[in-house]
This record gives C-alpha cells, sequence and structure tokens, in this order.
C-alpha cells in the first residue's frame, strides 16, 4: 500500500472515517471508555512497533527533563582562592576592582 500524503482525496476520507469512528464510540460507550480504548492502542502501538524501547524510553525522558549538570562547590576552596587573588591584586600591578555600593554610591 502506498504512504497516504496529506491533502488527498484518499486521506480526507480515511481521516474523516476515522473521526466518525471516534464521534461513534463516544456515543456509544462514552468518552472516558473511548480515552482510556484509545489509550490502550496507543501502549499496544507502541510495544508493536519500537525496537529498542529501553532508549527510546530513555531518550524521550532526557528530552523531557534534562539532565542537570550538577556542579559541586567547596565553598572553602572558593573562598580561599578569592582571598589569594585579592591579595595578588593589591601586591600586583593590577588596579583593584572598585566595588559599588547598592545605593548607588
Amino acid at each position: 500500500m502506498k504512504k497516504l500524503k496529506m491533502g488527498t482525496p484518499t486521506t480526507g476520507v480515511i481521516i474523516g472515517l476515522s473521526f466518525v469512528a471516534i464521534a461513534a464510540l463516544v456515543m456509544v460507550i462514552g468518552f472516558w471508555k473511548t480515552l482510556v480504548l484509545a489509550v490502550l492502542f496507543g501502549i499496544g502501538f507502541f510495544i508493536g512497533t519500537v525496537e529498542n524501547k529501553q532508549e527510546f524510553i530513555r531518550d524521550t525522558a532526557n528530552r523531557i527533563i534534562p539532565a542537570k549538570e550538577a556542579k559541586v562547590i567547596d565553598i572553602k576552596s572558593e573562598i580561599a582562592r578569592d582571598q589569594e587573588e585579592r591579595q595578588e591584586e593589591l601586591q600586583g600591578d593590577k588596579p583593584v576592582k572598585e566595588e559599588k555600593s547598592e545605593d548607588g554610591e
């Protein structure tokens, strides 16, 4: 069977019939049962078509919730490094950076 292309009359008929079938299911068995049926169909379609399910789920989860690159900071070493930089500024040829107060003075 050829792949269906959007905009062709055959595709229009198939999509139209699909919506009629969905509407008939909603009227006959109700909205929630139709929704459960659609979800179960989606799960079955997933199980039947995806070859590597673990990789697919991992990739999808990483796209939805990207991994944070956590950087552990050792506060003692950061303070020591900051103090060393300040001493180098005071002793070296570098001009001391002026820090503005919150008042804007």
